[in-house]
C-alpha cells in the first residue's frame, strides 16, 4: 500500500508564500503524473497544478497560474508545490496526488479520479 502525506501548510498572511510537500512510504511505485488539488470550506475539490514525471510538463489552474509552481521531487515520484503572492482565496485543505505508472484508466490532469494515490491533505490559512 502507498501512503502519502503533505506538509507544509499552515497560517500566512495575505501577499505571504508557503511550501507544500508530499512524502510517500509504503510499498515501491513509479509515477507517470502528480499533482496538487484542494477543497476550500464548502466547496468542491478542484484542481489546482499537475506535472508530468517523464518530461516536466506542467498544468495550472487559471486561479493559481504564475503564483504557484509545482515541480517533483528528485525521487519524481511526488511533486512540491510553491506558493507565492498568497490570497485569503487560496484557503483550503491541499491534497497531493499521483498517477501510478500502471493505471489503465485514461489520464485527464485536471480530474481527480484518474489519480492513483492521494493523501489526507494539509490545511492553508491565508489570513487577509
Amino acid at each position: 500500500q502507498v501512503r502519502l502525506v503533505e506538509s507544509g501548510g499552515g497560517l500566512v498572511q495575505a501577499e505571504g508564500s508557503l511550501r507544500l510537500s508530499c512524502a510517500a512510504s509504503g510499498r515501491g511505485f513509479s509515477s507517470v503524473a502528480m499533482g496538487w488539488f484542494r477543497q476550500a470550506p464548502g466547496k468542491e475539490r478542484e484542481f489546482v497544478a499537475a506535472v508530468v514525471s517523464s518530461d516536466g510538463a506542467t498544468f495550472y489552474a487559471d486561479s493559481v497560474k504564475g503564483r504557484f509552481t509545482i515541480s517533483r521531487h528528485k525521487s519524481l515520484n511526488t511533486p512540491s508545490l510553491s506558493m507565492n503572492s498568497l490570497k485569503p482565496e487560496d484557503t483550503a485543505v491541499y491534497y497531493c496526488v499521483v498517477r501510478d505508472r500502471n493505471s489503465q484508466k485514461p489520464w485527464v490532469y485536471s480530474d481527480y479520479s484518474s489519480y492513483t494515490y492521494s493523501g489526507q491533505g494539509t490545511e492553508v490559512t491565508v489570513s487577509s
